[in-house]
């Protein structure tokens, strides 16, 4: 099935108008993220005590809510596991031992008598602990990025492998932007940054890479074989070529997720609406902004693109050559 037939969009003709989009979006986010809200971080990275725990009735969490400020835990967040029966607790609350998860059980008993329970598990991470993640979380990011570099740097021209690092780093750019606008305006998303949404940040840098790889093989196949074409043109061409089938792909997979964000539970929230997210943002810079980046490189690296020469599997765009003739 084919969305887009015969497709002629000037993708590359519009790149400025692109560029503008995105700069305004990750400038509009980082604001946000540094005046206004920044998003929470996850007892992952915070530190922390967490427990979950499992009623053998139905149980309100505005009651256990009041339950958990009356023995000493005001302001304490409390999530349902995809039932009413199933609850995860999480203070910012550290003690020795199981003393924090002591007071928490106590402290439902005291108020909630003939609702019994079971704790399913409880998680403890220390401040130390959080801040080494947090600084693995970012070396995981760059490491990623600076692996998909160095294969695509074989695979094509550096210009090339260039170009998609830098459309992967706009992609995690806009993508914290969007979740620190969309937990601002919508506070009751409760997103919140932990080793969930990491992993989606690194699958959207998988999957934004694999869809820039399949744009870049067409081009390059597309210069072979339009030697003597515009290389913008060329460029647009390819781009035209692969749009199905990249809004194809991407289309399926969001699907996917929304309905893990719709039905998936808070636990799989942050993951959900990071990828979701990521899944666009990544479409839009393999479509709009990978390939525009290739452009503008080799124009302000004072090279023309009138022709395009074919050098082994590596693609090099040179200018045409011109032959002197003796008088």
């Amino acid at each position: 099935m084919r969305l887009f037939q015969n497709t002629n969009y000037d993708f590359l003709g519009h790149r400025n108008k692109y560029y503008l989009i995105s700069i305004t979006i990750i400038v509009i986010g980082f604001a946000v993220l540094f005046t206004a809200k920044s998003i929470p971080l996850g007892i992952d990275f915070s530190g922390g005590t967490e427990i979950q725990v499992k009623f053998s009735k139905d149980v309100d969490i505005s009651e256990l809510r009041s339950a958990m400020d009356e023995a000493g835990f005001k302001g304490m967040e409390i999530k349902s596991m995809g039932s009413e029966r199933d609850v995860l607790l999480r203070t910012p609350l550290q003690e020795e031992g199981q003393l924090v998860s002591d007071k928490i059980q106590t402290g439902i008993k005291s108020k909630m008598p003939d609702n019994t329970f079971e704790v399913l598990r409880t998680d403890k991470v220390g401040p130390k602990i959080g801040a080494e993640l947090r600084q693995n979380a970012l070396f995981a990011i760059l490491f990623s990025l600076i692996a998909i570099l160095i294969y695509m740097s074989f695979r094509f021209q550096f210009v090339f492998a260039a170009a998609a690092v830098i459309a992967l780093f706009h992609d995690v750019l806009i993508t914290i932007s969007v979740i620190a606008i969309a937990d601002f305006i919508f506070p009751d998303l409760r997103l919140e940054f932990n080793q969930s949404m990491l992993a989606a940040f690194l699958t959207l840098v998988g999957f934004s890479s694999n869809d820039t790889v399949i744009v870049f093989d067409r081009i390059r196949e597309n210069i072979k074989l339009y030697k003597n074409d515009n290389v913008i043109d060329v460029m647009n061409r390819s781009i035209n070529a692969t749009l199905s089938r990249t809004v194809i792909t991407s289309g399926t997979v969001f699907l996917t997720v929304l309905v893990l964000f719709l039905f998936g539970g808070e636990v799989n929230r942050s993951f959900a609406f990071t990828f979701g997210i990521g899944i666009i943002t990544g479409t839009y810079s393999s479509i709009f902004i990978a390939s525009a980046i290739v452009v503008d490189w080799k124009l302000r690296s004072g090279l023309t693109l009138g022709s395009a020469k074919s050098i082994g599997n590596r693609t090099k765009l040179t200018t045409p050559k011109v032959k002197k003739v003796n008088a």
